[in-house]
């Protein structure tokens, strides 16, 4: 829980820039050009930063880390609050989006290295947990606070997410060091003391595992992490984390309060409304928990996009028709609520499970790193055009949301026909099996 908190902040901060942009726009006189670009520069910071902490990360640690990088957040978010001028609030955002990029490569990854294989879906999920319920506390606390105060209100709603990072940063003073780090590290020692700490069967023999994987991947040679021997996990990771953008949840998340004024509510209705989505996003996020060790990853992506699908085609029909009348006139609210829900069981708990799954011990931390690379990317074009798409006369909501459709239906073809199983497998047994696949396909060629 205390390691998922990585996941707390950067759930925080994307559903809580939400709240201010209206505010934003106004007060720095912002083209929607200018807007999107206010919002998406953070999630530009975030695609440099999982760039650059996979050497760090392998060098110092996780545990080092997250302090180091916990700590500067907690300071960059005052700087956001407090900024005077639009070019000072620029630079804050896109020092607080470096420092989320390289949260949120090492969070999960963290977790699913202390994780026992009978649990780590479910453990890793507890990031995506965090992440959901940062964004309903964000909604809420936007709410509450656009009531309270009259006047610069998006200070405060950016001000607060510095209580949690500060917490973040003490509490993880008393974590131990990921036990297969201190293994790869030649501290075996070490990582049977904390495999024993964290209450592992067997933990000398964990650590025989770790550094048997480890000499064999030495004698094969595979660490240049796009070689022809890790082509199979580098597209999952790729595909997986394209995907899971291309749904459109940034866009949703981002814009919730957009959207609803789309249809022609008030800005105090619309934050309202976004609190629904937020809550959903959370409710089915606890489904997931306990689903994803016991169905899957695979049944469970293919049952979102099955549901993602409809509820996004029906929100293009209510943007196509311009028809918001649906259900007393709470139709969009509904379907976006259904969307989320089938999002939050499936992409939202299993994607960041899987990438931090299929990748070597010697290449996991830049696996991880390409994973988010890909989502934050990826997230960056969505949030970015998605304003200046939907406000387009010639384009607007529907064949935005009619788009998001089309890509979850390619989606559950990725997810039925490419993507493997990995439940209930130690990470150095999904090794193996992915070793084994490989040098069949090799077998086949010949």
């Amino acid at each position: 829980m205390i390691i998922a908190l990585g996941g707390f902040l950067f759930g925080y901060d994307i559903a809580m820039i939400s709240g201010t942009t209206s505010q934003l726009e106004t007060v720095f006189q912002l083209s929607k050009f200018s807007l999107g670009f206010t919002v998406a520069i953070a999630l530009i910071g975030t695609i440099i930063g999982t760039i650059i902490i996979g050497k760090p990360v392998d060098q110092f640690g996780r545990r080092k880390s997250l302090i180091f990088l916990s700590g500067l957040f907690a300071l960059s978010t005052l700087g956001s609050a407090l900024s005077p001028v639009w070019g000072v609030f620029l630079f804050f955002r896109f020092l607080t989006g470096i420092l989320l990029g390289c949260i949120s490569v090492v969070t999960p990854m963290f977790i699913a290295e202390i994780s026992p294989a009978a649990q780590r879906g479910r453990l890793v999920v507890m990031n995506q947990f965090n992440v959901v319920t940062a964004i309903f506390l964000a909604y809420v606390i936007n709410y509450l606070i656009s009531g309270a105060i009259e006047t610069a209100s998006w200070r405060w709603m950016i001000g607060v997410e510095a209580i949690p990072a500060f917490s973040f940063f003490v509490l993880l003073f008393g974590m131990p060091e990921s036990p297969r780090w201190m293994a790869m590290n030649n501290r075996k020692e070490e990582a049977i003391n904390i495999f024993t700490r964290i209450g592992a069967a067997n933990p000398e023999g964990e650590v025989k595992l770790i550094t048997d994987s480890i000499q064999s991947q030495e004698k094969t040679g595979h660490y240049n992490l796009f070689s022809k021997e890790n082509r199979f996990p580098v597209m999952i990771a790729i595909l997986i984390a394209a995907f899971n953008q291309l749904a459109g949840i940034n866009a949703i998340i981002y814009y919730a309060p957009r959207i609803f004024e789309m249809t022609g509510m008030g800005q105090n209705a619309s934050l309202l409304q976004s609190i629904s989505i937020g809550l959903t996003n959370l409710l089915f996020t606890i489904v997931a928990l306990f689903l994803i060790d016991r169905y899957g990853r695979r049944n469970l992506l293919m049952a979102g996009s099955v549901g993602m699908v409809f509820f996004l085609g029906m929100l293009s029909k209510a943007f196509f028709t311009n028809n918001f009348t649906e259900f007393g006139g709470y139709g969009v609210m509904i379907y976006l609520m259904g969307f989320i829900a089938f999002f939050a069981f499936s992409q939202g708990a299993v994607l960041w499970v899987v990438i931090s799954e299929i990748f070597p011990n010697k290449l996991r931390a830049k696996g991880q790193a390409l994973g988010s690379f890909t989502h934050w990317i990826m997230a960056a074009a969505i949030s970015w055009s998605f304003p200046v798409f939907a406000n387009m006369p010639s384009i607007g909501g529907g064949p935005s949301f009619a788009f998001f459709a089309v890509m979850m239906v390619l989606h559950f073809f990725f997810a039925w026909k490419i993507l493997p199983e990995t439940k209930g497998k130690s990470l150095e047994e999904i090794q193996d099996e992915m070793n084994k696949q490989r040098n069949k396909t090799e077998y086949l060629k010949l």
